[in-house]
Order: structure tokens, then sequence, then C-alpha cells
């Protein structure tokens, strides 16, 4: 699939609206009294900084002249009072504005991880993990500075904007118009720019992922990368992807900086033009004083500055749309497997297990199971063998649906396995995988990692069943030796008999082994076939092994090819038979 490489620029499956930005405000809502609180505040600097023109006019036309230096004392601390408060309601406004942001990443953050918990494999394995991380990580990042950087500073610029128009509209009508002709003129440039602009951003998000992508990869993979030597074509490849992510910033940006010589230009140009056409009707005498002059002067320089501050917040808005569009677009990929609605919890089970005519594929024209239909006692064995790519994972995967069939059923102790919730049904159905994840953490807690309340005792027993307490014994610390991410200090049969005594720890009614033995040495594993014969007693089992000697002794062994069952029966049955699994005995121990 093409979004499932490092090197393709991610498509947006839908386009940025306003809504987003609706739906971002929600999460707002918890802190609407220390926003409404903040907001008040700030209103109340901006009425403080528009009475600074009306002090300088007071001194210049009737102090000043009549020599009033008391008055002028009085004006000028009138002036150092405002910009204390200013001073203190701004650290305010930063203080809370911190809260209020850092919170909001918070709850998103944990929206998109619950979401993504609960997404099916083909989410992930449609696309890099890194494209993900990047998401979780930088673009919720990105949201937190536009709430920080100017949300409060937008209504309080919006509102110094039109009550400085109407201060200036009260002090000259003719000069206002002057100073609206460069506003209408800065307004057409800035949405002439806005889709070029947003493009741009777009692009450097797709980039930016693109980079993160390879980055994890090449973290993933970096045992291969040495083993094959190949350092060197790893780094070119890198270079590269910082190199695309340097240029499509670089354009965004460019087109970003524009804004500001615009509006400066625009504000020098119209600020000039007032001074003309107001120092030429004040040498008429026109009625205009020197006092409204140098006021309105200081109108036009403090209606620009929130002119600035809006154009700046929009510019964030615009970049942070691009990653909005890509934070939701995940939010919003549907959970195709989830709790059908009335689904109610699943009673504990005797374990049963019926497959009706089911049909999967997991792309579309490309059918893994075929028809396919067979029955399994409660407390029999049941082995999957066949080539690579003949649907034995596949049919496990369905059993725990963690995809839903496309045809047929799947029937537990006589009921459809869709009527049941999800964490109930694979409660009781126990998955030991052939690629044993190990998470960071103590060995005693990758154990207990699916039953949180097991006791320590019921952690070693577990352990001691499937012959993995003498090498955890054998560890610097024991149970309580703290193993890395993915499990890398230790071997992988290590791992695998670790992830056994998890899987044996949730005490499932219905196991599912999936090649789980086939990084184990062979002297282990036949010392834990004792423990496996303990551990099948009673409950239905799937097994699916190429190791004949893991196969052999189930009840049941089912040859799969083409997503159809070939041939069923005991090992002794199907061995009689001459047929698939008889070749496939015979090829092995000819390899042997």
């Amino acid at each position: 699939m093409a979004r499932n490489k490092f090197d393709v620029d991610e498509q947006l499956e839908s386009r940025f609206s306003f809504d987003h930005i609706k739906r971002l405000a929600r999460y707002l809502i918890p802190f609407k009294g220390l926003m409404f609180a903040t907001i008040g505040l700030m209103l109340l600097t901006s009425v403080l900084n528009m009475l600074a023109p009306i002090i300088t006019r007071e001194a210049i036309d009737k102090r000043l002249p009549a020599r009033d230096m008391r008055g002028i004392m009085l004006l000028g601390g009138t002036l150092i009072v405002i910009y204390v408060i200013n001073a203190v309601i701004v650290k305010f406004r930063m203080r809370a504005m911190a809260t209020v942001g850092q919170s909001l990443v918070a709850d998103l953050r944990r929206d998109i991880f619950a979401h993504l918990q609960e997404l099916p494999f083909d989410f992930y394995d449609s696309r890099p993990h890194g494209k993900i991380l990047v998401r979780v990580i930088n673009y919720v990042n990105s949201i937190n500075n536009l709430l920080t950087g100017g949300l409060i500073n937008l209504i309080t610029d919006l509102f110094t904007v039109f009550a400085v128009l109407a201060l200036m509209f009260s002090l000259s009508l003719r000069l206002s118009l002057v100073m609206l002709c460069g506003v209408v003129v800065f307004s057409g440039i800035i949405f002439a720019m806005k889709n070029r602009q947003r493009r741009a951003w777009q692009a450097y998000s797709a980039k930016q992922s693109n980079l993160n992508a390879y980055i994890h990869e090449s973290i993933c993979g970096v045992r291969v990368t040495q083993s094959f030597s190949r350092e060197k074509e790893n780094q070119r490849i890198f270079e590269t992807q910082c190199e695309n992510v340097r240029t499509s910033y670089m354009k965004a940006k460019i087109i970003d900086i524009c804004n500001w010589p615009m509006v400066e230009t625009i504000s020098t140009v119209t600020t000039c033009a007032v001074f003309l056409i107001g120092g030429a009707e004040l040498l008429r005498g026109g009625g205009l004083t020197a006092g409204t002059l140098v006021a309105f002067v200081g109108y036009v320089n403090l209606f620009w500055t929130p002119v600035l501050s809006l154009c700046n917040y929009y510019n964030q808005l615009v970049n942070t749309a691009a990653y909005l569009e890509r934070i939701f677009e995940v939010m919003d990929t549907p959970a195709l497997v989830s709790d059908r609605p009335g689904a109610v919890p699943m009673p504990e089970i005797e374990g049963r297990v019926d497959f009706r005519h089911v049909s999967f594929a997991y792309e579309e024209g490309a059918r893994v199971l075929d028809d396919m239909s067979f029955s399994v006692e409660r407390g029999r064995s049941v082995a999957i063998v066949g080539p690579t790519g003949a649907g034995k994972t596949t049919i496990i995967n369905l059993l725990s649906r963690f995809y839903d069939i496309q045809g047929g059923e799947i029937l537990i102790d006589g009921e459809n396995i869709n009527k049941y919730t999800l964490k109930s049904l694979r409660s009781q159905v126990g998955v030991m995988l052939q690629d044993s994840f190990i998470f960071s953490g103590t060995v005693m807690d990758n154990i207990r990692y699916g039953r949180l309340d097991a006791t320590d005792e019921e952690v070693v027993a577990a352990a001691k069943t499937v012959c993995a307490h003498e090498f955890i014994e054998g560890l610097e610390n024991g149970y309580y030796t703290e193993v890395n991410e993915r499990g890398s200090r230790l071997s992988v049969g290590q791992r695998q008999l670790i992830s056994f005594a998890r899987t044996l720890l949730a005490d499932p009614r219905i196991l599912i082994l999936d090649e789980a033995t086939s990084s184990i040495d062979v002297r282990t594993e036949q010392a834990l076939q004792t423990g496996l014969a303990r551990l099948l007693k009673g409950r239905t089992s799937f097994v699916i092994a190429h190791r004949l000697s893991t196969v052999r002794g189930s009840d049941t062994i089912m040859y799969i090819d083409g997503g159809r069952i070939v041939e069923s029966g005991s090992h002794e049955e199907l061995m009689a038979k001459k047929g698939a699994y008889y070749s496939l005995c015979t090829s092995q121990y000819e390899l042997a």
C-alpha cells in the first residue's frame, strides 16, 4: 500500500473546516471559568492602553500650555500605574494559558491514545508506526502553541481593533478613512495568500511525518542495518528526508514572513499619510489640534499592534489547521472491530468452537479464507499446519476478533462471538503469538501484564509450568530484573517463555499457540511438553507450528492450503492417507 512507506506523502482524506476548530474548542469547556477571568482581565488592559493617547492629548493640549506641572505629574503617574497593572495581568495570562494549553494537550492525547488502542490490526498494517507517533507527539504540541500563543490575545486584540476604530472616528472622520484604506489593502493580500499558505504547511507536515516514520523504522531495524553494513546508505536516505523537511519548511516560512513586512509597510504608509493630511489640516487651522493629531497617531500605532498580533495568530491557525486535519483523521478512523449494539459480557465458556462457512479477505479481491467450516469440541486440541500464507494465523485472528469476517459466522458454545463484548471474549481466549513482545519493566510486570491481580506466587507458578523459572532466577534480580523495551536484553527463546507464562497466568478457556515454541531449543521444548500437557488439559487449544513434535500429539490436525481445509484427522490417520500432510512430514524428515 502506498501509504505504508516512509517516502510517500500522505494524502488527506478530509479537508479542513472550522468544524475542527469547534471540535477543539470543546476541550476548553472544563476551563471556561479560568478562560473568562483571563479574557476579562485582558480586556481591562486593552481599555487601560486606550487611555494612554487620551492622557497624552490632555497633557499636550491643556496641561503643557497652562504649565500645570502638578497635572502633568499626575498624568505621568497614571501612565505608570497603567503599565504596572498591564504587566501583572500579562503575567497572570501567561500562567493561566500555560495551564489551559497543557491540560488540553493531555486530554487530547488521552483521547487519541484511547482510540488508537481500539483500532483494528489493519490500521497498523497499512501505515508506518512513525507516522502515527508524529500525530500524538509533534502535532498535538503545535496545538499547545496555538493556545498559549494567542487564543486569549485573539479576543482582546479583536476588541482592541474595533474599540480603537471607534475612538479614531470620534477624533477625526477623514483621518480614520485614510487609515481604513490600508486595512482594505492588507485584508485583500492576506486572504489571497490563505490557500497557498495552508497547502505549504500541509506539505511540510507530510515531509515531517515521512522523516519520523523513517527514524522509527531505522531504530527498530538497527540490528539488521549493522548486520548488512547499510549505515552509509541509510544515512543518505535520512539526509534526503531531512532535506525534504527543510525545503518544505522554508517554502512555508517564506510565505509566512511575507505577512510581517506587508503589515509594517502598510502601517508605515498609512501613518505617513495621516501625518501629511493631519499636518496640512493643522496648518490650515481646520479645527484639528496638535494634541488630537498626536493622540490619533497613537491610536494608529495602537491599531496596527493588534493587527500584527492577529496576523501572527492567523499564521498559527493556518499552520495548526494542517495538523488538526491529521489528528482528527486518526480520531475519526472507525474502529471497525468493536462491540456490536447490544453486546453482552461473555459468560464462562466450556470451549466448543464452530466455524460455519467463514470467508475473509484482508484486501478486497484477495480472499484468504474461502467458505471454511469446522468444529472443535471443548477440551480438544487442534493443530493447524500448511504452507506459508495458507491462512493459518488468520483463523486464530478471527477467533479472537482481531478482524471481522466478511461471510459466515464463528460460534463459541453455540453462540456467535459477535454478540459478546470484545473484552469478555478476549479474556477467555488466550493468544501466544510468534512475535513475543516484551514491555519495558520487570519480568514480574511482564508476566502479570494480562492479570494485574495475580500474586507473586501465582506468577512464579506460571513460570515454573512453562520452564521459565530457572533462567529468570538466573537474572541479576530474578523476577524483578528490569528488561528493556521489546526485551532486547533477553534471547528470543527467553522472550517466548515469558510470553508463555503471561498467557498461562491469564487462565484462558481457549488457548491459541501460534508458533509459540519456534524460538525455543529442542531440549527446553522437550521439558516444556510436560508443562504444556498440564496447561492444555481441559482447555480447547489451537496450535500452529512447523515442528511435527509440537503438533503430532494433537487430537486433530487440519492441513490448510488456499484458504480451505485440504484434509483433517489425527497424525496416524493423515499419515495413512499419504496426502498433503504426509508429504509435509516426509519432507521434514528428509531435511532433518
